[in-house]
């Protein structure tokens, strides 16, 4: 019997560039381009399978899934799901990791250079005229500095840490890692404890998982220990840098800048402080969303449900719950 499978929010990864036959040849697909809370568990509640980005299945909505069998994310990051309520619901749960590893770290280096070299100030200054009124031939405004032999402090040497610092160390920087509690195996690189990692740093990129231990960790306290001539990226979950700390920090000095693709809310208050504070470069969440990239999401995202179908587990999050 053909499955029913419901792709809650495909707009968030098709742009109108995406084919979805992987996912089409596997049962009978439905797709919205986006879910409402109130709309989530009418949607769900006939398919077999859901597909979600951003549409959120916490114990509440889970408690309704009655038919379900697999909740496959259309990310890496799976915080949007209530993993132990799936469990006990029987029902499993896939992610797609490792599928925006090198758009991820491709947005990483230009934020990094981005910021050395203070591109969007004089950008804009050659733009608005700036230039143009300069007694000699060239401006030198803002500081620039060059990146090789600078540290860069990697939070979360994953797949994607690890690439960022392939990239970097072609550029000449020094990479080192966040220390945790976890007992690691790579020693490709060295790790330090939070305070020496964050005094050694000039430049600070998030890469790891939002959870209950990351969440606001990049806090007032953590950007104290910064030099503050470093810069901090945030590349993972907006939720893990406490927007609000960093905004009065890059207000008063404490550090020279940041570059964010995430942020706590997506989209932000047009009011929310961080997009109103100085040398802050700040995108809509685009770091994963090159065609190439979406593509391949999708395609995995159908290996994910074939392999589950055939009684396979692939990159299934909750089976250890």
């Amino acid at each position: 019997m053909s499955k029913t499978i419901v792709f809650l929010d495909a707009s968030t990864v098709d742009f109108g560039d995406i084919d979805f036959t992987s996912i089409a040849s596997l049962g009978t697909f439905i797709t919205y381009p986006v879910t409402k809370p109130h709309e989530t568990i009418s949607r769900s509640k006939d398919a077999d399978i859901i597909i979600t980005n951003k549409v959120v299945f916490y114990a509440d909505e889970i408690a309704q899934l009655h038919k379900c069998s697999l909740i496959a994310v259309a990310a890496t990051g799976y915080n949007t799901i209530d993993i132990k309520a799936a469990k006990n619901k029987n029902i499993a749960v896939a992610n797609v990791p490792g599928y925006s590893r090198e758009a991820v770290a491709q947005l990483t280096l230009c934020f990094i250079l981005a910021l050395a070299n203070n591109l969007i100030k004089y950008n804009a200054a050659t733009h608005d005229g700036s230039w143009s009124r300069s007694p000699i031939f060239t401006m030198g405004n803002w500081p620039t500095m060059c990146i090789n032999d600078k540290v860069l402090g990697i939070m979360g040497y994953g797949d994607i840490g690890k690439r960022v610092g392939q990239l970097a160390q072609a550029f000449g920087m020094k990479v080192i890692a966040l220390k945790r509690e976890n007992s690691y195996t790579d020693t490709s690189v060295e790790r330090y404890p939070l305070e020496e990692f964050c005094t050694m740093a000039d430049f600070i990129s998030i890469h790891m998982p939002l959870n209950e231990s990351t969440h606001h960790m990049v806090n007032k306290d953590f950007l104290a220990m910064m030099k503050p001539s470093a810069y901090i990226i945030n590349m993972a979950r907006g939720p893990i840098v406490d927007t609000k700390a960093l905004a009065q920090a890059l207000h008063n000095n404490v550090i020279a800048g940041a570059a964010l693709d995430v942020l706590e809310q997506e989209p932000p208050d047009i009011n929310e402080p961080i997009l109103s504070a100085p040398n802050c470069i700040i995108t809509p969440h685009i770091g994963w969303a090159s065609r190439e990239t979406r593509q391949a999401l999708i395609n995995e995202i159908a290996e994910n449900i074939k392999a589950f179908l055939n009684g396979t587990k692939r990159n299934i999050v909750n089976e250890t719950v």
